[in-house]
């Protein structure tokens, strides 16, 4: 199939085709790459400068200037000519060997397909909530940046998240704004014959088209999915209209868009990726239409498909309590998917049902779609070395009789795009020190390279930071009174707060009851002492929305909003509404300290701080998510010891106190500490540290590149092996998992000796596996600690008079003592995962 081509409308290019320049601009538009990579802003400044500095929309300022206008300054040989360099620089970053290409030339890799619910790509595409969106749009990008094959796959939202005020009585409001799509960087996907590409979805008794659109992603592509076709009823038309909103069963529809119609489109472009990387759960249905498609190819059944295809899938989880996983009535999923499952996948309704089920005779239990992603994937992994313990923890049900550190679920540690949030001034002091293209390979000597920039020049950096944030805090502030009816007075005052010379502490994040947005507020008088102390004051700018639906969230917020409205500390304290990606880069680039304090382990990663890196904002966090394996005394500070407290309110009164301290007599102090020039030596030192030892390690980059050689690589692989020969390998898999199923209540463990001489341990075992094949397990000596121990018995002989009795020695060190130790007796394959794919598991004792 062709490429797809962007979309013009016709009195568009009617008025502009014959403009020299206007097809470079066009490209230059529609790639999101110019939200990170500002070599552009120039030329979108000069269209139109009060839009783009207010919509920061180059696609918005392209459709929106006159022809005149275009042609005045397109007329100018020296603005082509600078276009003309931009557009070759493009190509050339798009065709050069990147990471990827140099680093495994050979790869059996050729796509990847990325799904997620939403993408934070930049505030010009407003299809993203907040964190689940950043991790993908920073990966995405990130992606591009290396050189992947990596195609995002998500839904084209018609309003996206809500957009926050703040009214007059300092409550949240919500509203809607529509995403048109005509002024958003997105392209119709077309045929080579100019129709446009859409996608039947077939319900129950109903069928519904979904169009297909496309994003640039500099070097990679992003698709996505809406319902909004004019062919449609109008409640389906409804399905992508918003995000995260609305009952369970739009969340339903919207997922059964995601996945069941994401993988269809991508075979309708004549993509056949060997991996599918799941994004949370909310894209589990692609595994079943994986599987679908499979079964269309080969011929084979079912299980056979879902055996091949799960070698090529990766979950990745961002849940750190059940509750978050989403989770469906029986009947829903059985209005909406049970004639899929007899028809299309040849399954009874009983059996697709039993996927997300922990236990599948179980009628009233919900369908649960982090069930059905850890069924149908090959690898799972968390976003933290904390939150893969946790989720082992949580899927540890999935798994009865296997011990916790065996669950099969590892982590990746995520990052953020580090070009993304940087400011202009960090790009140029990490260009000057590290060269341009540092996050697109290895790290190399960043952080050493960093470490060598002097003290005077570090300040300077992040005076300038500040002096910046300050101006803009205020700006949007007294927009904001105006929006909502403040007094003038108000809003006299607000061009006059904060200080770009006073320690600035930022806290911007949803506002939700586990991550504690208030502990701050605990003693409020306490706050008020530490914000307006004479000789050391201390700033604080918040921001952060409340889902609507959540009262307590919004409660929260108006607590905060009456608090920074007090007389006493109006110039110290701010809160900025409507919480979206412009705000955040502002902030993470200006603050002097990044406050996070959630309830610990429930942060799954939280990168809002690690965006500060790069800018040389400091951390203080609570020891969840990626701070707990981050944090050293030398780059930032730790809230508590990892303690957790199962009374809440005592928990949250021992670390309001520790936060508080920790202000008072560390932090603040630091700040103010100043040699003869007027530096924070000490400070300065943290902040040296922070950046040469963290930012390498929590960009997007390592991430991607980790994802990469841990999964994606030995994914596609797997899924070559097991597709091969429609199936073979898949159906000889499927046939053991049967003949364990059946027979493995037949299996015995007999006698176990174990005898100690000369410093040997002599273990010797009698097993009797009834029907099963003796290669089809493994007999393993198993002892519990820091680390666990597991050594594999070898089969010695037959057992005399005995059907299928084996003897099985191991000799050991006897390091431990023999009591240490237990027999155990687990499923082997040379192609399965155990006990990702087999969870038997029988033990001595």
């Amino acid at each position: 199939m062709s490429e797809p081509i962007h979309f013009i409308h016709p009195k568009q290019r009617l008025a502009f085709h014959d403009i020299e320049g206007f097809e470079a601009l066009l490209g230059l538009a529609l790639d999101m790459r110019s939200s990170w990579n500002h070599a552009t802003d120039w030329i979108w400044r000069q269209l139109d400068e009060q839009l783009w500095s207010q919509t920061r929309n180059p696609w918005v300022v392209l459709q929106t200037v006159s022809q005149g206008r275009l042609r005045q300054v397109l007329g100018d040989a020296d603005v082509r000519r600078r276009l003309a360099t931009l557009v070759e620089a493009r190509r050339q970053a798009a065709e050069a060997p990147a990471w990827f290409q140099q680093a495994h030339p050979q790869a059996a890799l050729g796509a990847v397909a990325y799904f997620s619910m939403e993408f934070m790509l930049g505030e010009s595409l407003p299809i993203y909530s907040g964190g689940l969106g950043n991790v993908a749009g920073d990966q995405l990008k990130a992606a591009g940046d290396l050189g992947l094959p990596v195609y995002g796959v998500g839904l084209l939202y018609q309003s996206g998240y809500f957009r926050q005020t703040i009214d007059s009585a300092g409550a949240q409001r919500a509203l809607n704004p529509f995403n048109d799509p005509g002024q958003l960087p997105v392209t119709p996907l077309r045929q080579a014959d100019g129709e446009w590409l859409r996608v039947r979805l077939e319900l129950p008794g109903q069928l519904i088209w979904l169009r297909g659109w496309q994003v640039q992603v500099g070097r990679v592509r992003l698709f996505l999915l809406d319902s909004n076709d004019m062919a449609n009823y109008p409640v389906h038309r409804g399905i992508t209209s918003q995000l995260y909103g609305g009952g369970s069963e739009l969340r339903l529809t919207q997922e059964l868009v995601l996945g069941i119609g994401g993988w269809q489109l991508l075979r309708a472009l004549g993509l056949q990726p060997e991996v599918c990387h799941l994004n949370e759960g909310h894209a589990a249905f692609a595994v079943l239409e994986r599987a679908r498609q499979f079964m269309a190819d080969t011929g084979q059944p079912f299980d056979v498909a879902l055996a091949a295809t799960r070698a090529g899938n990766l979950f990745t989880t961002h849940t750190a309590v059940t509750v978050g996983f989403d989770r469906f009535a029986p009947a829903l999923v059985e209005q909406y998917l049970g004639a899929y499952a007899e028809q299309r996948l040849g399954i009874s309704r009983r059996a697709l049902l039993a996927l997300g089920r922990l236990e599948a005779g179980n009628d009233g239990e919900p369908f649960n779609m982090a069930w059905l992603a850890i069924r149908g994937s090959g690898a799972v992994n968390g976003v933290s070395r904390l939150h893969g313990a946790v989720s082992r923890a949580l899927f540890a049900p999935l798994f009865p009789r296997w011990p916790l550190a065996e669950v099969p679920v590892g982590h990746i540690t995520n990052g953020v795009h580090m070009p993304t949030w940087d400011s202009a001034q960090a790009d140029e002091l990490w260009t000057t020190a590290c060269g341009k293209n540092r996050w697109s390979g290895t790290v190399g000597t960043l952080g050493e390279d960093i470490a060598c920039v002097s003290d005077a020049q570090l300040w300077q950096f992040r005076t300038a930071a500040s002096a910046a944030l300050v101006d803009y805090a205020r700006a949007r502030l007294v927009w904001q009174m105006g929006a909502s009816g403040a007094p003038e007075a108000w809003r006299e005052t607000a061009r006059h707060v904060l200080d770009c010379n006073t320690l600035t502490l930022g806290f911007a994040r949803r506002f939700v009851a586990y991550k504690r947005p208030n502990l701050l507020l605990h003693d409020p008088q306490r706050l008020i002492r530490l914000l307006t102390h004479p000789q050391r004051p201390v700033q604080l700018i918040l921001a952060g929305k409340a889902h609507p639906e959540d009262r307590r969230g919004q409660a929260m917020i108006r607590q905060w909003v009456e608090f920074v409205r007090r007389p006493e500390v109006r110039h110290r304290a701010v809160f900025l509404a409507d919480y979206d990606m412009q705000l955040t880069e502002r902030l993470v680039q200006g603050v002097d300290v990044w406050l996070n304090t959630p309830r610990r382990p429930w942060e799954a990663c939280g990168t809002s701080g690690m965006k500060t890196l790069v800018n040389g904002g400091l951390n203080l966090s609570v020891l969840d998510g990626w701070w707990a394996e981050a944090y050293t005394p030398e780059v930032g500070w730790a809230l508590g010891n990892g303690e957790q407290d199962p009374d809440e309110a005592v928990q949250d009164a021992r670390d309001a106190e520790a936060l508080y301290a920790l202000l008072e007599n560390e932090v603040v102090p630091q700040f103010y500490q100043r040699d003869a020039q007027g530096i924070p030596t000490a400070w300065v030192a943290r902040m040296r540290q922070s950046m040469a030892r963290l930012t390498p390690q929590y960009s997007a980059a390592r991430t991607v590149r980790e994802y990469t050689e841990t999964h994606y690589l030995p994914a596609a692989v797997a899924y070559r092996e097991r597709a091969a020969e429609r199936g073979a390998r898949a159906a000889a898999l499927v046939r053991w998992q049967r003949e364990l199923d059946e027979k493995w209540a037949s299996l015995r463990i007999g006698e176990v000796r174990v005898t100690t001489q000369d410093g040997l341990h002599q273990v010797e075992a009698q097993l009797y596996l009834g029907d099963l094949d003796a290669d089809a397990v493994r007999v393993e000596l198993y002892a519990d600690g820091q680390p666990a121990e597991c050594r594999a018995l070898q089969r010695a002989h037959a057992l005399v008079g005995a059907t299928h009795g084996y003897a099985y020695r191991l000799e050991l060190p006897a390091e431990r003592p023999a009591g240490d130790y237990t027999l155990r007796v687990v499923p082997a394959h040379p192609d399965a995962k155990v006990p990702l794919e087999s969870a038997h598991i029988i033990w001595e004792r």
